[in-house]
């Protein structure tokens, strides 16, 4: 199992893995915890037969396995010089060895290699596995960060708190503004609360300012003098108004209820946040009434 002081990073070996590395090296460095570099095989579920060709020194499935983690310890001394890297070399699906060291691990980051037009494949079936049912926040990194650009997070009126502390203390490890979005949907019908009980705009403006006080306080006291922008624009979709206002930031948070691929999904707003977002994303997977 993973523990607090770690954070465990997937590399399967790919270019759009590299990104990934260097992200979870930073955070490491600037957290002063331990870095895991996990690889998965998959070849176990093709052939049995991982051994070295007779006559053929440095060869085998098992080789290029072990290079795979050997060149990910390059790529983080590359990134961070002289910082302390743990290997784990599994064989199976990714998913599945990820998630069971994201228990009690800080966080997991992984790549993104997902391309094509099927839902759910556009990040990397890995990635979106990994948001859904990690019982860490997963990052998910594209080689589009934009150095020293705003941590931004996304708030709503439900569990606001636990994305907002990931999103703290992002800004705090890299100096860096704290952008909180509020997305006010512009679909406010104009008759009376007593009327089948729908909100006018005058009576759901009070409560979205009592939403960015409470999180602008929770900021404020926890990091005095980090500097703080409260965003609150209007949008006909949240995501894409979130991802309009994010478009220099260096990292997005956002929060989800969900409970995994059977059960449940990650969200919709996470979800296409974490298609559509040119810079690393942070999914925050909030607890449900029955997870432990």
């Amino acid at each position: 199992m993973g523990t607090a002081e770690e954070i465990i990073v997937g590399y399967d070996g790919s270019a759009e893995a590299v990104p990934a590395i260097r992200w979870a090296a930073r955070q490491a460095a600037q957290r002063n915890c331990g870095l895991h570099l996990v690889h998965s095989s998959l070849w176990p579920a093709i052939t049995h037969d991982l051994g070295p060709v007779p006559g053929v020194e440095g060869s085998g499935l098992r080789r290029a396995a072990e290079d795979v983690l050997t060149e990910g310890v390059a790529r983080v001394n590359d990134a961070v010089p002289g910082l302390a890297v743990k290997t784990t070399l599994f064989y199976g699906w990714p998913a599945e060895h990820l998630r069971t060291l994201s228990t009690g691990a800080a966080l997991v980051v992984v790549g993104t290699r997902g391309a094509g037009g099927f839902m759910g494949l556009l990040i990397g079936s890995v990635s979106l596995e990994l948001a859904a049912t990690a019982d860490c926040p997963v990052v998910v990194v594209r080689d589009g960060e934009h150095a020293g650009g705003p941590v931004d997070v996304g708030v709503d009126f439900d569990d606001w708190e636990l994305p907002l502390r990931h999103a703290r203390t992002l800004a705090a490890l890299a100096g860096a503004p704290l952008r909180v979005v509020h997305v006010r949907k512009n679909h406010w019908i104009p008759r009376p609360i007593s009327d089948e009980g729908i909100q006018t705009r005058d009576q759901a403006e009070p409560r979205v300012q009592a939403l960015l006080d409470s999180a602008a306080r929770n900021a404020h006291e926890t990091i005095p003098g980090l500097d703080l922008q409260i965003r609150s624009p209007i949008g006909t979709s949240i995501p894409g108004t979130l991802l309009a206002e994010a478009q220099d930031a260096s990292v997005i948070v956002v929060g989800t209820r969900g409970r995994g691929l059977v059960r449940g999904t990650i969200g919709s707003v996470a979800h296409a946040v974490l298609h559509h977002a040119s810079c690393p994303v942070m999914v925050v997977r909030r607890p449900t009434p029955d997870t432990p």
